[in-house]
């Protein structure tokens, strides 16, 4: 058995670390990296960074296509990807230090014909047979309707597969239509979804507990530098998050997912996943680039994750 991502809209990400942003100017970088993105695809490098091997799918296009699955293999994962028109887009994350100002400016997506989804997926049967769970999330190609996610889902559960979701808006609407075992929805993507105000861990429960109760399926809510809180059928937890100097926050949302898939994958409780989550996320912002970690942090970190049952 494997983890299977699925993401529709692969892409990299460059980021770029300066003092501070002032329009109308040259501004020298102090440093730049290039590094992977895409929801699912960062929890894919996330996973091979810890050594353990997973199965990435959906769709690439152009040169940014094959650096893509290149950078994927350098830690063991298999990329399966369906081969789309135009070209996987790059985007640029601007950190600005001074300013304590985190901006992502994105650029078009490759084109998804409806042929390429056919391919996907005859692939994405197949790889069901073996697949422990599915990670799907992340943006559409604009030639793409939300409907991919209620598909998708579908037929992970007719194949007895868990799924765990994280996309916003629409997305997030066509998504739970097929009810995925999880989602992992930020406050922001959880207030425009619910149409309710969601800052605080009370107003997240009660967000989180409005899903569980209309679809069924479980939150793990992230807070940023707060940590998370996960809704259950049966209890909830906040997780608060590990003191650690963040250079950049860019997939730490990206390693909760992953954790929770681990769990998934090893046969263990919903519990191991958050802690899971966690730690490689704690580890992920202390590196610059995205979904970038250092395992051995990662694993220091596991001891000092803490689940406090929450009720509000």
């Amino acid at each position: 058995m494997t983890i299977v991502t699925l993401t529709a809209n692969t892409a990299l990400d460059q980021t770029v670390f300066i003092d501070s942003f002032t329009p109308n100017l040259t501004i020298r970088a102090r440093e730049t990296v290039l590094s992977m993105a895409g929801k699912p695809t960062d929890a894919s490098y996330i996973l091979g960074q810890m050594g353990v091997s997973s199965r990435a799918m959906g769709f690439v296009a152009g040169v940014t296509g094959e650096t893509i699955k290149n950078m994927l293999a350098t830690v063991g994962v298999q990329a399966d990807f369906v081969r789309a028109s135009g070209q996987s887009r790059i985007n640029t994350v601007i950190i600005a230090e001074a300013d304590d100002t985190h901006t992502t400016i994105t650029t078009t997506s490759l084109r998804v014909l409806p042929e390429h989804i056919d391919q996907l997926r005859e692939r994405y049967a197949q790889a069901l047979d073996y697949a422990s769970c599915v990670i799907m999330g992340g943006s559409l190609p604009t030639t793409m309707s939300p409907d991919f996610y209620t598909e998708f889902i579908r037929v992970a559960n007719e194949n007895g597969v868990p799924t765990i979701l994280d996309v916003e808006s629409e997305n997030l609407r066509a998504g739970l239509k097929s009810r995925p075992t999880f989602i992992k929805p930020n406050e922001h993507e959880l207030a425009e979804f619910t149409g309710q105000r969601v800052d605080s861990l009370e107003t997240a429960y009660a967000a989180g507990q409005q899903i569980l109760k209309e679809f069924g399926t479980s939150s793990v809510i992230t807070l940023g530098g707060r940590g998370a809180l996960a809704i259950l059928p049966d209890r909830a937890y906040y997780v608060p998050s590990i003191p650690v100097e963040v250079v950049s926050p860019a997939g730490a949302g990206d390693a909760v997912l992953a954790g929770l898939a681990l769990a998934i994958e090893r046969d263990e409780a919903v519990e191991e996943g958050l802690r899971y989550g966690i730690a490689m996320a704690s580890a992920v912002v202390m590196q610059p680039g995205t979904a970038v970690l250092d395992p051995a942090d990662a694993r220091r970190f596991m001891a000092q994750v803490e689940l406090e049952p929450y009720s509000p």
